[in-house]
């Protein structure tokens, strides 16, 4: 397992155009097909992830679902509302590459800092992004990093609640 990175590096170079309308889409800089079908696999054969159908996202896109995790219970940590199932990432298409995500706000803002992404632009809340498809396999370990501090926070945001 990849272990998670407290200090990221800063992406290089300029940062992708994306969509200004919904749905929030990347529009240029797209992992090439290779490389999306290594982030994809990367990513659901993390332990306890599930490939579903996002709530929230266009069709084609791939929800992130934990299976010993069926339903949301704080809002900040998934992208489909509450009472459904917890969706802390979900993963765009192939001609498209990014991600959606949930963090902690301020993390949520240092990664947007660092390049990795940008806000939401249609969310109400601070700690939903978007983060950008990978360019080469080093981008992909950053990226997979980030989308297990995602996974991380919601395991998180649920035992505090659990046990609150």
């Amino acid at each position: 397992m990849l272990e998670i990175m407290t200090e990221l590096p800063a992406r290089l170079g300029s940062r992708p155009r994306t969509t200004t309308q919904t749905p929030h889409r990347q529009v240029s800089q797209v992992a090439s097909p290779g490389l999306w079908g290594r982030t994809v696999s990367a990513i659901f054969s993390l332990p306890h992830v599930v490939e579903g159908h996002s709530a929230v996202a266009p069709a084609g896109s791939r929800a992130v679902f934990l299976d010993d995790m069926p339903v949301a219970l704080a809002r900040e940590t998934s992208l489909a509302p509450l009472d459904q199932r917890l969706e802390p990432v979900h993963l765009h298409g192939v001609f498209d590459t990014s991600l959606h995500l949930c963090l902690p706000a301020a993390r949520a803002r240092k990664i947007c800092a660092l390049g990795w992404g940008e806000p939401h632009h249609y969310s109400d809340h601070e700690n939903d992004i978007m983060v950008y498809g990978p360019r080469d396999r080093e981008e992909l370990s950053v990226i997979l990093t980030i989308v297990q501090e995602s996974i991380a926070f919601a395991r998180g945001a649920a035992s505090t609640s659990r046990t609150s």
